[in-house]
């Protein structure tokens, strides 16, 4: 049966979004877009298909560059007009020299060997196969309230029981434990480790930075253990909180760092394994052992490269974002304490902490009607993300904030006397 409307519509494409992708995420699209659908975007805004613009202050951490940054689209166009596809038999200079890029960029005297994927499970799942490989051991050690991805892999490093539950047995040995340095002996005592994977700062699981000390000891230790150490970086790397990595800014020696979603500059999807020669010794050894068809693909190679360097060229004006985000939302809790419980976060990574999930997506779809797209958090529902990309203006931050201001002084009452969110 075929849709009534074509799908170049918005009723056509919603309509096919609830026959072929699914009935939930048709009415979620419908509600967040007033009934509208995305239809282009440049920089920060985004043009709906009703004529709306939006300020795409979300994206889920993907369009740190904006929309269509002019020097990735640049580096895809003109390799699309070269080679998109590798024959995977011959090598290819575009995806050698992304390679070699992301080795200078993340760590070129310790980090040196790269793997590459399309997304942020992609590298996990890597990561924890060469783990297990290298050490030859199986347990892996993970943090309450991580998400590493949904793959059956890393799902089993990732905290929320949401995406758990049908689904066990999963990929067996991995122990969460407290983000505390208390929790740390007790979780190498029983048998040995093969990694430690951790987030710096847990995105999905509520924009919860982690304490430098608590990750100084946890690496300490799985060292100490002989376990590697695996940073995911996926979200907060790049300069999304202020520096190129979080981990080597705090002073940890990871053993492999994993980056992904703006990788691509916004552009395509790409993610990245960038680790220790002892750590990639089983793919050294043996190149077959862990492959993907578009594994460093050519379009994503040229996509990458580019957002590298355009990452750095606008370093400066992220630590000038930052500093309006932090000036901006501390003004807006201290003007909303009966709704905002906290306001945490670094750099270009913010997450509002709302009295209750009812009161977040309440403020969600208005601040949608509004002009302002944010993302949810999936393991902590009462908390929103605020993910501003680097091209941001001042004033576009300034707006952001007044829209975020209207949309929490209109709350409605009922949403004011809600229990607080459960711990």
């Amino acid at each position: 049966m075929t849709a009534t409307v074509g799908p170049g519509t918005a009723r056509g494409a919603l309509d096919a979004i609830r026959r072929h992708l699914s009935p939930q995420l048709a009415l979620v699209y419908g509600m967040n877009g007033s009934g509208a659908i995305e239809s282009s975007g440049r920089g920060t805004r985004l043009k709906l298909s009703d004529g709306r613009g939006a300020l795409d202050f979300g994206s889920y951490a993907v369009t740190l560059l904006g929309q269509r940054h002019p020097a990735v689209v640049a580096a895809v166009r003109a390799e699309l007009d070269a080679m998109p596809v590798s024959t995977r038999v011959l090598g290819n200079g575009t995806t050698a020299h992304f390679a070699a890029a992301l080795a200078a960029y993340v760590d070129p005297e310790r980090l040196t060997k790269v793997w590459l994927g399309l997304n942020g499970s992609d590298a996990v799942e890597a990561a924890l196969k060469l783990a297990r490989l290298a050490t030859g051991r199986t347990r892996v050690i993970a943090v309450e309230g991580a998400y590493h991805g949904k793959s059956l892999g890393a799902l089993a490093a990732t905290w929320n029981a949401r995406y758990r539950h049908s689904l066990e047995p999963l990929l067996g040995g991995v122990t969460h434990i407290a983000a505390h340095p208390s929790a740390i002996p007790g979780a190498f005592a029983t048998g040995e480790v093969a990694a430690v994977l951790v987030e710096p700062v847990q995105g999905e699981g509520g924009v919860r930075p982690l304490d430098a000390g608590f990750l100084h000891a946890l690496a300490s230790a799985a060292h100490e253990h002989g376990a590697f150490v695996i940073v995911d970086e996926i979200q907060t790397g790049l300069r999304r909180c202020g520096p190129p990595l979080v981990s080597t800014d705090i002073g940890l020696r990871p053993d492999a760092v994993l980056l992904g979603k703006a990788l691509g500059g916004g552009v395509c999807p790409v993610s990245a394994v960038v680790a220790t020669e002892r750590f990639y010794a089983p793919l050294a050894a043996d190149p077959f052992v862990h492959t993907t068809t578009f594994s460093g693909h050519p379009l994503g190679a040229a996509a990458g490269t580019a957002a590298l360097v355009a990452v750095e060229a606008l370093a400066g004006r992220g630590q000038h974002l930052a500093a309006l985000l932090t000036t901006g939302l501390a003004h807006l809790a201290r003007r909303h304490p009966q709704l905002i419980a906290d306001v945490r976060g670094r750099g270009l990574l913010w997450g509002i902490e709302f009295a209750h999930p009812a009161v977040a997506g309440d403020v969600l779809l208005e601040l949608g009607r509004h002009g302002l797209l944010v993302s949810p958090c999936l393991g902590q529902p009462e908390v929103l993300r605020l993910l501003p990309p680097l091209v941001a203006t001042d004033e576009e931050v300034e707006e952001a904030l007044a829209v975020l201001d209207a949309v929490c002084a209109a709350v409605p009452d009922e949403f004011r006397h809600l229990a607080p969110a459960p711990p």
